[in-house]
């Protein structure tokens, strides 16, 4: 697997934490489920399955002690609910879930139950409603068929659990929600990043990558996909106009508001790697920050930062979300999926020569 300091180039100008993952920031963990499956013989046939689930926990309860969350949407053909009473209360109280279009609701239900089995006063005391977010893997992926099971989404929440604290850098590229996905005209899916600010705080990001066209690949300011040699002729390509789902964590300490200035920063970062928001594509972010967390019904203690003293924090969104965006494609195979469709690696040996022959390695 490789990342972007194998191509021996820093984005930005801020340092990444030890793993350069979202990992980076305390308590938090990602857990995959990765459903890959190849034609059945009826009547269990589900078709090629190339997607699965991915969980990113913040840590510890949250439905006892939410965490300040803010959104950004820049442009919204997609969906994340939960969005909305993150938006309206400024918290978040489960772990983001990601997925697969057409799974949202199986995923959605399987949260539901799952988490009331880990807290009798859900459903009681107080509803919840999962974060669920999701890109469309239907390139690669049969999303005519049912592919994800309660099982998966169990899965993926008991390692997002397990993986907290042991500073190891989650899956990327073809694993979990990102096994279908496709970026910038190669393979891409999951992708993290970290960065470290003055403050001493971390700021951790992940993405779902799912979206642009080759010649608009950027790496480090150099244009990568036009200097690459295109996909053969007549070969069927991905779509476009696909989505980009951006989770970003900081233990710093912000309220809900800061946390939507940091998540609309995520936007700076995919421009950086080539994406231009197409009409049929759904760029959500989500920002949580665990810094001011408080028990359900408590106002939260400690000042938050506010003003100019955000400014590092949004300069660390936007070079870890670009990092994260390569890190997706740099991590991915080659994948064929449904109707031999292929998405293509990212030919890393090649970049690093073009970076080189550019002065930016």
């Amino acid at each position: 697997m490789a990342r972007t300091a194998d191509l021996g180039i820093t984005i930005g100008l801020l340092p990444a934490g030890p793993t350069a993952s979202i990992t980076d920031v305390p308590g938090v963990g990602v857990g995959h489920a990765t459903v890959w499956r190849d034609e059945e013989p009826p009547p269990a046939g589900r078709g090629v399955a190339r997607t699965g689930v991915t969980v990113i926990d913040p840590g510890g309860n949250l439905f006892r002690d939410p965490v300040p969350a803010g959104g950004a949407v820049l442009n919204g053909a997609g969906e994340c609910t939960g969005f909305l009473s993150a938006a309206e209360w400024g918290l978040v109280e489960t772990p983001v879930f990601l997925t697969s279009t057409m799974q949202v609701g199986r995923v959605y239900d399987a949260a539901c139950e799952l988490l009331i089995a880990e807290d009798p006063g859900i459903g009681t005391e107080e509803v919840i409603i999962p974060v669920v977010a999701e890109c469309d893997d239907s390139f690669l992926s049969e999303s005519r068929r049912m592919q994800v099971s309660r099982d998966d989404v169990r899965l993926a929440l008991a390692a997002a659990r397990a993986s907290a604290g042991r500073g190891v850098v989650p899956g990327e590229g073809a694993v979990g929600a990102g096994t279908g996905m496709s970026c910038l005209g190669f393979k891409g899916g999951i992708g993290t990043s970290s960065r470290l600010v003055p403050s001493g705080h971390v700021v951790g990001v992940l993405v779902l990558a799912n979206f642009g066209e080759q010649e608009r690949l950027t790496v480090d300011g150099v244009p990568v996909g036009r200097l690459l040699p295109p996909a053969p002729a007549g070969v069927p390509l991905p779509p476009a106009g696909g989505s980009c789902v951006t989770v970003v964590i900081t233990d710093a300490p912000l309220d809900s508001s800061a946390c939507s200035r940091l998540a609309r920063r995520a936007g700076l970062g995919l421009a950086r790697a080539g994406s231009v928001a197409r009409h049929g594509s759904g760029e959500i972010f989500l920002a949580m920050a665990t810094g001011l967390r408080a028990p359900r019904g408590r106002p939260p203690g400690g000042s938050p930062v506010t003003g100019a003293g955000l400014d590092p924090l949004f300069a660390a969104v936007v070079e870890a979300t670009e990092e994260a965006v390569l890190n997706s494609m740099l991590a991915a195979p080659t994948v064929t999926g449904r109707d031999g469709h292929v998405s293509r690696a990212l030919p890393a040996g090649r970049v690093r020569e073009l970076l080189a022959a550019a002065g930016r390695a």
